[in-house]
C-alpha cells in the first residue's frame, strides 16, 4: 500500500509540474522553458531524424532539425535572442542531446501489437524558474505518441506509465553518465538559458491584460 501511495504521490507531483509549465504565463514571477524533441530511429532521405521546438511560457521561440543542423528563431522572442551567446550554446546542446537520445532508441522494447515500424521517441524537457531560482525540472517521454515515462530530474524520481518503455529507465540506471548529462541540462542549463533569455524578454512576457 505504501508503495502504491508513493507512486500516486510521485505521479501527482509530476503532473503538477507539467500543469504549472503549461500555465506558466499566468503565474506572475514564475516562468517556464520547454524543449520538445522528436527522435526517429530511421528517417527517409531528406527528412530530419531529430526535430525540436522550444517555447517560453508556452510561446514558441525556436525550431531545430538535424537535417539543417541549425536553430531557427520564431516570432518576436526568437528574434530578440538569436544573436546571443546563450543562443549559440543552446543550439550546440540541442544537437548533442538529439544524438544522445538516439542512442537510447535501440534499448526501447515495445509490445508486438505496438510495433508499427521503427519507434519514435518524443521528449518534453521543461524547467521552471521563480525568483531567479530553478523551482522544478522534468522530462516527459512518449513513444509513438503515447505517454511512456515521467522523470522528475530534481530528485531522479521515475513514474512508469507504459511498461514497454522500461528500456529507457534501465538505460538511465545503467548509464550514469547519460543520467548526469540530462539532469545537468534540465536542472542547470535549462534554468540558466531561461534566466538569460528573460533579461531580453521582460517587457514582452508581461502578463496579458484581461480587460478590453
Amino acid at each position: 500500500m505504501q508503495g502504491g501511495m508513493s507512486v500516486a504521490h510521485t505521479a501527482g507531483r509530476l503532473l503538477l509540474i507539467l500543469l504549472l509549465t503549461e500555465a506558466g504565463k499566468t503565474l506572475g514571477s514564475a516562468h517556464s522553458l520547454c524543449l520538445d524533441l522528436t527522435i526517429k530511429s530511421q528517417s527517409k532521405s531528406g527528412q530530419p531524424w531529430c526535430q525540436v521546438q522550444g517555447s517560453v511560457d508556452t510561446k514558441p521561440f525556436l525550431q531545430y532539425d538535424s537535417d539543417r543542423n541549425k536553430v531557427k528563431p520564431l516570432g518576436f522572442l526568437g528574434k530578440e535572442v538569436n544573436d546571443t551567446k546563450v543562443w549559440t550554446e543552446l543550439s550546440q546542446t540541442l544537437a548533442e542531446a538529439g544524438k544522445e537520445l538516439k542512442m537510447v532508441l535501440p534499448f526501447i522494447k515495445l509490445d508486438k501489437k505496438e510495433m508499427r515500424g521503427p519507434p519514435t521517441l518524443q521528449v518534453k524537457m521543461c524547467c521552471q524558474c521563480e525568483a531567479e531560482q530553478c523551482s522544478g525540472a522534468s522530462l516527459h517521454f512518449s513513444l509513438n505518441g503515447r505517454t511512456a515515462l515521467l522523470l522528475d530530474t530534481m530528485s531522479i524520481t521515475w513514474t512508469v506509465i507504459d511498461p514497454g518503455a522500461t528500456g529507457i529507465k534501465e538505460e538511465w540506471e545503467n548509464n550514469q553518465e547519460l543520467a548526469k548529462y540530462f539532469r545537468k541540462i534540465s536542472t542547470g542549463d535549462c534554468s540558466y538559458w531561461l534566466r538569460e533569455f528573460l533579461k531580453h524578454w521582460e517587457n514582452i512576457l508581461l502578463p496579458e491584460p484581461t480587460g478590453s
